[in-house]
């Protein structure tokens, strides 16, 4: 409702009421058009931009090399998470953002993307 429509209501005896539910129905009709709206997800290439409690799941991809068959695959942070098992120090420093790759016995695990 601009502020001409307005005017005119009031100089044209409109109550109060009238102009309460106008604005109402206004209100709801933005609120309708920005719930419609798809929100595009963001996508993270930097560890250090990801949250903490982001890195290790359905959200964040690793790159996983298997050194045995030299093939090369995804897999997401929680599989990525129970591939550094008891390695600690690893696990924190990926959640620090100072690291953004480990290695096993037979792989090379790197951390390519989050989605969210």
């Amino acid at each position: 409702m601009k502020n001409n429509e307005a005017e005119e209501r009031l100089l044209n005896n409109a109550s109060i009421e009238d102009l309460i539910k106008m604005k109402i129905e206004r209100e709801f009709m933005e609120d309708l058009k920005k719930s419609k709206q798809k929100v595009l997800p963001k996508t993270y290439t930097d560890i250090n931009d990801v949250p903490q409690d982001k890195i290790f799941s359905k959200c964040s991809v690793f790159r996983y090399f298997n050194r045995n068959t030299k093939c090369e695959t995804f897999v997401n942070g929680i599989q990525a998470d129970a591939l550094i098992g008891i390695q600690n120090n690893v696990r924190e420093k990926m959640l620090k953002g100072q690291l953004d790759a480990f290695t096993t016995e037979s792989a090379y695990v790197k951390f390519e993307k989050a989605v969210f």
